[in-house]
């Protein structure tokens, strides 16, 4: 009785972890690497990641972080519905000369897994 009480936690525990929602699952980035080639000492630069809603639910851009401060996300404020596009801001302050290899983290709501975008470029001297 007692294998068969632990072979169904196990089996039930394992169902649960293989039906968790993914990224992937929800939505699909036009891109998930941006370059933005050689750009000027001291001058931000913008690049707006787009997304599309794949799933039959409102998608929320719960948090937006980046692997460093120079690097600023700005997530959507409002859900994305069904089969709309939306877009995450992304500016990176290019204070220091040379290049740039940098992460910028995306959490939606409901899905445990986090989306990681990359942004490159080389900064370049006065």
């Amino acid at each position: 009785m007692k294998k068969a009480f632990l072979f169904a936690t196990a089996l039930f525990l394992g169902v649960a972890v293989m039906a968790q929602t993914k990224v992937e699952d929800v939505t699909k980035f036009t891109s998930e690497v941006h370059d933005f080639g050689k750009i000027k000492h001291n001058v931000p630069v913008t690049y707006f990641f787009e997304f599309k809603n794949t799933s039959d639910k409102p998608l929320v851009v719960e948090n937006a972080s980046a692997s460093c401060g120079c690097t600023v996300p700005e997530r959507p404020e409002k859900p994305i519905m069904p089969g709309q596009v939306g877009k995450l801001k992304v500016v990176f302050n290019a204070a220091a000369v040379g290049p740039i290899h940098k992460d910028v983290y995306v959490k939606f709501a409901g899905v445990e897994q986090t989306k990681t975008l990359k942004i490159t470029g080389e900064v370049l001297g006065d």
